[in-house]
């Protein structure tokens, strides 16, 4: 059997949790460091899936016992744990954004290119496998030419205000995932069209954000893809894609915990309810996004999102920001 790859962790909120518990369920993986500023945090998860706890981010680059590391931890400390993880020589997996603000992504561009070890990115639900399938359906010519997606993501309930407040926004925190997910199939985006609402939280308008959007992207070839997201759905997680071509149609419907349905004198075709929070939905797409990764780490081609990635889907959500609070069309360079 082939040795565990030795992970350190950054981070042990609730992403954090999700990493850990990836790891400690793979074979292929095992836990040796952890690192929170709150030591507690690092202990817990340590004592839970196991490897050493610290709260210095030193630790884990001088450490001779790792061989990649997981970045979960909070967004403004990203571009320097990846900035030291490519001095240290260590292959790293960081969570979305790469930051919120494109200059300091932009500082590290240069560098994380010219890396000689893996630098990916957590947009996890390229590795949902029902996503995925359909990607590689319509990458197959299946429909014919691809001419419309059509996602739709909205979580169940509204995040807490404190995390509101330090979110850079629906468009970064939210959309951002449905970006990527937009140029996993049509990689070049040119123009982006956003328009945003306050429709039922008091709490996230006096944020100044939007609690309900829509956007509309073009791509280099006329293609367009509509994203509908909002900050609640009083039916659970909602998260559909469809695919529109010349030949054709596929669609991901929701998925729930059961595939049972019911039929009675007063119901028909009834369910159960969707998931009701993302770890549910997303929880094989954590583990394949963890399975890649080390795939990657081990010398095969990547297939996972890059920091050029991480930087494009940036780049949308702040057109989108601006494309809302102008009212206007904002065309886009990604290759620049």
């Amino acid at each position: 059997m082939t040795t565990p790859l030795r992970f350190g962790l950054f981070g042990t909120g609730r992403i954090g949790q999700v990493h850990a518990a990836s790891i400690a369920s793979s074979p292929r993986a095992s836990l040796q460091w952890v690192c929170d500023p709150f030591v507690d945090g690092a202990n817990a998860t340590a004592a839970k899936y196991g490897g050493r706890a610290t709260a210095e981010p030193a630790d884990l680059f001088a450490a001779e016992d790792i061989d990649a590391l997981i970045i979960a931890s909070s967004t403004p400390t990203h571009v320097e744990l990846i900035d030291q993880a490519l001095d240290a020589g260590i292959p790293v997996l960081c969570e979305k954004p790469i930051d919120l603000d494109i200059t300091r992504v932009d500082a590290l561009r240069a560098k994380a290119d010219a890396a000689t070890v893996p630098v990916v990115l957590g947009f996890n639900r390229r590795f949902d496998p029902h996503f995925a399938e359909l990607q590689r359906r319509v990458a197959s010519g299946e429909i014919g030419a691809l001419e419309q997606l059509a996602i739709v993501s909205r979580d169940p309930a509204e995040p807490p205000a404190a995390y509101v407040a330090v979110s850079g926004g629906i468009f970064r925190d939210m959309t951002i995932h449905d970006f990527d997910m937009a140029r996993f199939f049509l990689p070049n985006i040119v123009s982006v069209t956003a328009r945003g609402a306050n429709q039922f939280s008091p709490a996230i308008a006096a944020a100044g954000d939007f609690d309900a959007v829509v956007v509309t992207l073009e791509a280099e070839g006329g293609e367009l893809v509509t994203i509908t997201n909002s900050r609640h759905s009083a039916f659970g997680y909602d998260q559909r894609f469809e695919a529109f071509g010349s030949e054709g149609m596929l669609q991901v419907g929701n998925i729930g915990p059961s595939v049972i349905r019911s039929y009675s004198t007063s119901l028909v075709e009834a369910q159960g309810a969707y998931h009701s929070f993302f770890l549910e939905r997303y929880a094989d797409a954590y583990r394949f996004e963890l399975e890649a990764f080390i795939d990657t780490v081990a010398g095969e081609p990547s297939r996972s999102p890059g920091f050029e990635d991480g930087r494009a889907a940036l780049i949308l959500a702040d057109a989108a920001e601006l494309s809302a609070r102008t009212g206007r069309t904002v065309d886009v360079d990604l290759r620049a």
